[in-house]
């Protein structure tokens, strides 16, 4: 068959579409030949619809198929729950639709359980440390994606489990730190009152005879509940007698070398003496005599025309190379009573007067005057005199005086011819036992205490403070002050740092034992942020500089960038705990969050937002503002310790008549470059 004439029909290529397409046609079109309807025909899960004068039959929203025989089921969660509802979701299909639900540990912005994403819901992170008493007594909540952690406070070790612990799952309990019994320091005492909590420090002196070269010992109660001990030791004083010499006949005066010494030694005079005339006893007698002198001396009641032999040595627990010294005592015709006498000292407050004369059977009269003075306190004075009449050669007269004090003793020898007199000068030393009771603290920073001390009579009181930070490790604060008072209930308040664990020892100077209490100060508003102030007029926003601030009155938790109406600066509070998300208002007529960064995660120097980036910063969308309106831009800055909150603020912007940013200018900018690249390439195809 020859071939037709081009033009005359359709090319055959086309025929099979033509065929298709009006299969397709028949199919789908009005009634057919048959008079079949249609919209009768539809599938259960299809709408029968007027197309170009046609009907045909479309399967519902969520179906697929071709309307009249089939309409199956769409997955929707097919493609995976984080394409289709956004993170920390699980995807639900039903028949014709689906929906969303927040995975344990976060919630629908919406508020409902179940949601569909179109609406702008997504799914933030609980903050279930919301919940006070989460982590039980001594627990600290720290809150994470999804979930929360617990670890315990700074004073407290965790038992029974592991760190950090979650409290449905883990046994794990907070116990507050108690170290206990300080460890026994061999040849030392502990001394003073002492806390057995984290950062309490026991105070040890050594034992007489012995010293601490290095200075101080103390055991200080750690982190693990344990006390760490000293590095220090009591080593044993070795004290050296040295130029034993004999002075008014019966006095003996000699050195010592011992290096670092105590304040007193107590030394053991052993007397031996034998007369020239072999019919008389020996003469053996021991004298006790204790003093801080590096140049002791003692006048002792020998016997006339005697042989001696002294015998010096330290009492124990002190060790010491013994002297020895021999001589002879005058004879008797070679004395005469002048009325002249000397004076020792022993056991720190007694007096042994020593005649010279060596006749007996009288009476003789002496008159006391004693004056005591503080070199740490101007108002104190004690004084009193009396007289003392004996009939011994050597009589001793022990004196009541106050603890570290220093004493003038002026003692007269009534009725002689010349009125000789004899004054020296005592050292009391601090009592050793302790004076202050009661103490406790109020206000926070303020302490009040008992004083077992006589009425009216004034005490210097000396201070000893040692400030830490666990969150600031680098913080330390130490502080030596004295004050005065003649109550018997003193009060002092103290200048103390915020947000700081203090230990404080006190002390009065007249005793040698101190007490030791601790304070926690809470803390005050953070410093006031670093900003750069903005004033925008109509024109895009620009980045606003965040810097870090100093830790200087507690631990800094958190940055906030809070947008509010501008109509509201003059009333908003900062402490004010109801300002929300963007999305969990209708409106943004109260205000919003836009940004929140931990302190952890702001680096030192410092970092740029741009409000209206449409990026997450926490659980907070920082959405574009709305032009035209006006805003105000206000950084917070969230301190947080021992569940106690405080905030500081400060205006970082004014927006008036609010324009695009920065980043949506690009956005439209970029949105036109491509309407003309369209545009132009239409022109050119229909050339």
């Amino acid at each position: 068959m020859g071939r037709g004439p081009r033009g005359a029909g359709p090319p055959r290529r086309l025929l099979p579409l033509l065929l298709l397409l009006g299969l397709a046609r028949g199919t789908a079109g009005a009634p057919g030949a048959d008079g079949l309807d249609v919209c009768a025909t539809c599938h259960e899960h299809a709408t029968c619809q007027q197309r170009e004068g046609k009907k045909i039959c479309i399967c519902n929203y969520g179906f697929v198929g071709n309307g009249r025989t089939q309409c199956v089921d769409k997955n929707e969660c097919q493609f995976g729950a984080t394409v289709v509802c956004g993170n920390h979701t699980s995807c639900h299909n039903t028949p014709g639709g689906f929906y969303c639900i927040c995975l344990e540990g976060y919630r629908a912005t919406n508020n409902k359980k179940t949601f569909i994403p179109n609406d702008g819901t997504f799914c933030t992170d609980v903050d279930e440390c919301e919940v006070s008493g989460l982590c039980r007594h001594g627990g600290r909540c720290v809150n994470t994606h999804g979930s929360f952690e617990c670890y315990c406070m700074d004073g407290y070790l965790p038992r029974n489990g592991p760190e950090p612990f979650h409290p449905t799952t883990d046994t794990t309990s907070c116990t507050e730190i108690n170290c206990g019994n300080p460890p026994e320091m061999r040849h030392a005492i502990l001394v003073g009152n002492h806390s057995s909590r984290l950062g309490g420090v026991a105070r040890y002196v050594c034992q007489e005879g012995f010293e601490s070269p290095g200075g101080k010992i103390t055991s200080v109660c750690t982190e693990k509940g344990t006390w760490r001990e000293s590095t220090l030791t009591c080593t044993e004083i070795l004290t050296k007698i040295d130029d034993v010499s004999v002075f008014n006949d019966t006095c003996v005066r000699w050195q010592i070398n011992s290096g670092r010494i105590n304040p007193k030694i107590a030394y053991v005079i052993s007397v031996k003496g034998q007369r020239l005339d072999p019919m008389e006893s020996v003469h053996e007698e021991t004298v006790n005599l204790t003093t801080d002198s590096r140049t002791p001396e003692v006048c002792l009641a020998l016997y006339p025309g005697t042989n001696y032999t002294v015998n010096i040595s330290t009492a124990p627990p002190r060790r010491s190379v013994p002297a020895v010294i021999g001589f002879q005592t005058a004879e008797d015709d070679l004395l005469e009573d002048d009325g002249i006498f000397n004076i020792s000292i022993f056991n720190e407050t007694c007096l042994q007067l020593n005649r010279h004369s060596r006749k007996v059977g009288s009476e003789h009269m002496y008159q006391f005057t004693v004056l005591g003075q503080r070199w740490y306190l101007d108002n104190f004075c004690h004084a009193t005199s009396f007289n003392f009449t004996t009939w011994e050669r050597a009589p001793v007269v022990c004196l009541d005086l106050y603890p570290a004090t220093d004493y003038t003793v002026n003692v007269t020898l009534l009725g002689s011819p010349k009125g000789h007199s004899v004054q020296i000068t005592i050292a009391t030393p601090p009592a050793v036992k302790q004076i202050i009771s009661n103490i406790s603290g109020f206000n926070e920073t303020c302490l009040r205490w008992r004083s077992i001390k006589t009425a009216d009579m004034e005490e210097m009181y000396l201070f000893h403070i040692w400030g830490q930070r666990w969150y600031q490790k680098e913080f330390a604060q130490e502080m030596t002050f004295n004050i005065s008072s003649s109550s018997r209930d003193p009060e002092v308040c103290l200048d103390l740092h915020p947000g700081t664990d203090y230990n404080v020892s006190l002390r009065a100077l007249s005793s040698e034992l101190p007490v030791v209490i601790s304070l926690t100060t809470q803390i005050t508003e953070p410093p006031l942020p670093e900003v750069e102030f903005f004033t925008v007029h109509g024109g895009p926003l620009p980045r606003l500089r965040l810097r870090k601030a100093k830790e200087k009155n507690g631990p800094i938790s958190s940055y906030q960038v809070l947008v509010l109406p501008l109509a509201l600066q003059s009333t908003f509070s900062c402490d004010s705990e109801g300002t929300s998300s963007f999305f969990s208002n209708a409106s943004d007529a109260d205000g919003y969050v836009a940004a929140e960064l931990l302190a952890k995660d702001v680096p030192d120097d410092a970092m740029e937002i741009l409000i209206g980036d449409r990026l997450y910063y926490g659980e907070y969308y920082n959405a574009p503002l709305k032009r035209g309106n006006d805003y105000c831009i206000i950084l917070r800055i969230t301190s947080e310790w021992n569940k106690v909150r405080r905030y500081s603020c400060a205006v970082w912007a004014q927006v008036k008549d609010s324009s695009l940013t920065l980043l949506q200018m690009a956005g439209v900018g970029l949105g036109s470059m491509a309407v003309v690249i369209i545009l132009t390439f239409l022109s050119f195809s229909a050339v």
